[in-house]
This record gives structure tokens, C-alpha cells and sequence, in this order.
């Protein structure tokens, strides 16, 4: 075990440094917005999205009333909503539409500075090439985001959650890259561990917890929490019995999950073994990585990342144990900000740890 200097790169301005700085908000802040549209219904109240108008909200009594007519067109409508009042569509219309219209501003924030920079040459070339990565995997998102939309607006009263979980892991891998491009940047004479056995544990972390993201994604998307809301048990038993009857294990469970808890008590069954393997994983990285004899940041990095593990964890379990009925909105959205703080920690963590 020991230190080396990492291999000088290009200095970036701080305006550069500010501006990706700024990119990870909003993209967090985006991801945020999403959640609360998710929980509170609103993701399928606008049916369509006009390039230009599509930015513009209804103004006028009669666009509301044409905005409005469109949703009762929708399955969510007549299945779920049916009876709405023109004031709680206004509620679900202005989370889709602050959720949509960010996006678009995300664009104008990044598009005008990069500009500029690439104007000045404050640009090289390996930070141009993670950029127009960073330009791809947002466009897909926002695809991705579309797709997951358009699914709900056919047969079923809702979004799919498959879909909703690839779009909801696919923001995150987003905002991962682009917090590794910002600590490329904000951090370029960093000095590097060189562990094999933190670096291996690390990285089978983070497998672990983006397979977690995706069956988080799923039981948001098929409102899991609230089949089974108890903890430490599921309704008395670790095993939910309905996972043990071979009966339940048909194709149709798992495309028609919301015919069956069978599906939901999948899902829930592994988030909940997934958290467990995080956080026994998270304090034998913390553990190891205090017999090392790093830098302050190092140290403050480690136990960042081992209490954003126990954070998350918790605010999972206050999610689970308070669903009876319907999944708690704060809760729920402050779940989803751990997953992104705990992403941002480990991350850095990550970018400190080298192999020998």
C-alpha cells in the first residue's frame, strides 16, 4: 500500500470547473423532480410535447379546459382519476410540466457555455470527447423517458415500471459519468491508494448497487412497498410465501405484475437482500480502508461513503414501514436523493483507489 501523485493533466478554468459543478445539480435536481412526479401520479398529464409550444403552460381558462379533455382521453383517467376536478389536474400538470421544462433548461445551460469554453479553447480533448458522451447519454434518457411515458398512455393506467426503472437507472449512470468528469476536473493532482482489495471491493460494490438502483426503479414503478409494509419481516415471514408457491412462477406475473403480489414480493425480497449486502460490504470497505494511512480527504471520503450507506439504508426501511396504503411522497423522494448522495460518495471514493 502506498501513495504516487497522479499524472499531471490539464488545468481547467474555474469557470469550467463551476459550470459542470452547476450540470450535477441540475441533472440531481432533474432526477428529484422526477421522483415527486412518480409518486404523486403526474407523469402521464401531459400526453403530448410540442418541440417549440410545448414550452409555453396553458395560459387561458380554454387551454386548460383543451389540456385537461386530453388526460380524460387517457386510461389513468378513467381507471384511476376518474372525477378529477380541473384544480387537481393543474397540481399533477405542473410536476410533469417543471419535470419536462427542466430538462429543456439543462440543455440552454449546457449548450451556451460549452460554446463559449470550446470558443476559448478552455476545452481539450479528452474532456470534449466525455461531453458529447455525456450529450449522447442525455438525449437517450430523455428517449428513454418518452418511451416510459407513451406506455402508460395505451392500455394501462400507469407507466411501465420496467421502463421506468431502465429510465430511472439511466439518469443515474448519467449523472455518475458526469460526476466523474467533474472529479477529473475539480480534482486533477489527486493523490491515488494503490489497493487491489479496496479497489476489487469497491467495484463489486458498485455493481451491487446499480443492479439495486434498477429494483429500486421497479418497486416504485409497481408501488411494491405497499404489498409488504413491515420490517424486518414481510407481512411475518422472510420469505414471502407467495414467492414459494410454483403456481405464481408463470410469465404472466411478471408482465401483468400489478394482477398479483407475486411480482412485488420479488422485487422488494432482493432490494431488501441487495441493501443488506451494501451496507455489510460498505463497513468492510470503511473497516479496511481505516488500517490505511491516507491523506484527510481520504479519510473524510470513507466516512462520507460508510454513512451515506447507513442513511440510505434507513430512510429505505422508514419508506417500506410506512407504506400501508400508499407510498409516503417525502420519504419516497428523499430514498431516492440518498441513492444519489450515496452514488456521489462512493464515487469519490472510487476515484481515489488505484490497483497496485
Amino acid at each position: 500500500i502506498h501513495f504516487i501523485m497522479s499524472e499531471k493533466i490539464k488545468l481547467y478554468s474555474k469557470a469550467v470547473k463551476v459550470w459542470l459543478a452547476i450540470g450535477l445539480i441540475m441533472v440531481a435536481v432533474q432526477i428529484f423532480l422526477g421522483g415527486v412526479t412518480r409518486l404523486t401520479g403526474s407523469g402521464l398529464s401531459i400526453t403530448k410535447w410540442d418541440i417549440v409550444t410545448g414550452t409555453i403552460p396553458p395560459l387561458t381558462q380554454a387551454e386548460w379546459e383543451d389540456a385537461f379533455d386530453l388526460y380524460k382521453q387517457t386510461p389513468q383517467y378513467h381507471k384511476i382519476n376518474s372525477g378529477m376536478t380541473l384544480p387537481d389536474f393543474k397540481f399533477i400538470f405542473f410536476w410533469e410540466y417543471t419535470h419536462r421544462l427542466w430538462g429543456r433548461i439543462m440543455g440552454f445551460v449546457f449548450l451556451i457555455p460549452f460554446i463559449v469554453f470550446w470558443r476559448r479553447k478552455e476545452i481539450d480533448t479528452p474532456l470534449m470527447r466525455r461531453l458529447v458522451v455525456v450529450v449522447l447519454m442525455a438525449a437517450v434518457v430523455a428517449s428513454l423517458g418518452w418511451i416510459m411515458v407513451a406506455s402508460g398512455l395505451i392500455n394501462r393506467p400507469w407507466v411501465n415500471a420496467y421502463k421506468l426503472a431502465i429510465h430511472l437507472s439511466a439518469a443515474l449512470i448519467l449523472f455518475g459519468y458526469l460526476l466523474w468528469t467533474y472529479y477529473s476536473v475539480a480534482i486533477p493532482n489527486k493523490r491515488v491508494i494503490h489497493n487491489d482489495v479496496l479497489k476489487r471491493w469497491i467495484t463489486i460494490f458498485m455493481v451491487i448497487f446499480f443492479t439495486q438502483l434498477f429494483l429500486g426503479g421497479m418497486m416504485s414503478g409497481m408501488k411494491a412497498g405497499i404489498y409488504f409494509p413491515t420490517w424486518p419481516d414481510m407481512n411475518g415471514q422472510f420469505v414471502p410465501r407467495v414467492l414459494l408457491d410454483s403456481a405464481n412462477w408463470v410469465s404472466d406475473n411478471f408482465v401483468y405484475y400489478e394482477q398479483s403480489p407475486f411480482m412485488s414480493g420479488l422485487v422488494q425480497f432482493f432490494h431488501r437482500l441487495f441493501a443488506y449486502l451494501l451496507i455489510i460490504i460498505g463497513l468492510y470497505v470503511f473497516f479496511k480502508g481505516r488500517n490505511i494511512k491516507g491523506t484527510r480527504f481520504f479519510t473524510a471520503s470513507l466516512y462520507l461513503f460508510v454513512g451515506m450507506v447507513n442513511v440510505q439504508v434507513l430512510l429505505g426501511i422508514l419508506t417500506v414501514m410506512n407504506s400501508s396504503g400508499a407510498i409516503p411522497l417525502w420519504l419516497g423522494v428523499f430514498h431516492q436523493l440518498g441513492a444519489i448522495l450515496l452514488l456521489t460518495s462512493f464515487l469519490l471514493l472510487k476515484f481515489q483507489i488505484r490497483k497496485t
